[in-house]
C-alpha cells in the first residue's frame, strides 16, 4: 500500500543569498507540510532572519531555489508574494500606532475586501483579546497585544504560509506563552508556520520542525522534540 507524500507547502534548496552580491546564507535547505510549525534558531548572525527575508523577496536569491506550492517563488517582490498566499510579520514597526486595532486589521485585507467581515470574526477568535481593544489604536496596546495585531493583520490576506521574525522578542514569559499557543492555533486551522526565534528552547517544544542554522548553514534539522534531545545541539546552541 503506498501512500503518497503530499507536496510540501515550502521547500528552500541550496539557498545562497544577502545583499547585493554579499553572500550571508551559503547553502540552506528546508522543507516545510502545510500542517507544520517551523522554527529556526541558531546564534546571532546566523542568517536565521536573513533567510526569512529572502523567502518574503526582500533580498537577493543568488544561487538556489525557493518554491510556495512547487511553484518557483525566489526574487519575486513581496507583494506577488502576498498574492500567493504568504504572510510575514517583521519583528520591529509591525503595525500602524495612530490606527486602531480594527482599522489595522483591515489594512492586511486590501487584496480580499469582500471576506473583511469573515476574517476579521476568525482574527478575534484566534486573538479573543483584541476583541475589547479594537477602537483603541495600536500604539496604546502592550508588546504581546500589538504582536497579535501584527499577526493578525498578516491572517486577513488569508495566506497558507506564515512567517514569524521573532514574535516574542522582548516580551513576558507569560506573553511568549500566549503566542506560542496563538500560533499553535493557527497552524491547526490550516495555516503552515516558519519562525525565527531567540527563545530556542520554548520554540523548539512547539516546533514540529527545527532547523539549526550556523554562519548560512544548516548545521541540524530534526523535529523540534529531536533537536531538543540532541547534546550537540543542546551544548552548542541552546546553551545546555
Amino acid at each position: 500500500m503506498s501512500s503518497t507524500q503530499p507536496q510540501p507547502l515550502l521547500e528552500a534548496r541550496d539557498v545562497h543569498g544577502g545583499y547585493g552580491s554579499m553572500n550571508i546564507l551559503n547553502g540552506v535547505d528546508m522543507t516545510l507540510y502545510a500542517d507544520e510549525v517551523g522554527v529556526i534558531v541558531g546564534p546571532n548572525g546566523a542568517g536565521k532572519s536573513t533567510m526569512l527575508k529572502a523567502i518574503f523577496g526582500l533580498l537577493n536569491v543568488n544561487h538556489g531555489e525557493i518554491l510556495l506550492n512547487g511553484q518557483p517563488i525566489h526574487n519575486l517582490p513581496p507583494n506577488r508574494l502576498v498574492e500567493r498566499g504568504m504572510g510575514f510579520v517583521p519583528q520591529e514597526k509591525n503595525v500602524f500606532p495612530s490606527l486602531t486595532v480594527k482599522e489595522n486589521l483591515e489594512m492586511g485585507a486590501y487584496l480580499k475586501p469582500q471576506n473583511v467581515k469573515r476574517m476579521l470574526e476568525q482574527v478575534y477568535d484566534f486573538f479573543p483579546p483584541l476583541v475589547e481593544k479594537r477602537h483603541q489604536p495600536a500604539g496604546e496596546l502592550s508588546g504581546g497585544q500589538r504582536q497579535m495585531v501584527a499577526m493578525g493583520r498578516a491572517l486577513m490576506a488569508e495566506p497558507s504560509l506564515l512567517l514569524l521574525d521573532e514574535p516574542t522578542a522582548g516580551l513576558s514569559p507569560l506573553y511568549m506563552n500566549e503566542i506560542f499557543d496563538r500560533v499553535k492555533k493557527i497552524n491547526a486551522a490550516g495555516v503552515g508556520i516558519l519562525m525565527v526565534e531567540q527563545n530556542a528552547k520554548q520554540a523548539l517544544a512547539i516546533a514540529d520542525k527545527g532547523f539549526v542554522l550556523a554562519a548560512g548553514q544548516n548545521r541540524f534539522t530534526d523535529t523540534g522534540a529531536a533537536l531538543l534531545a540532541n547534546p550537540d545541539v543542546a551544548k552548542s546552541f541552546l546553551g545546555g
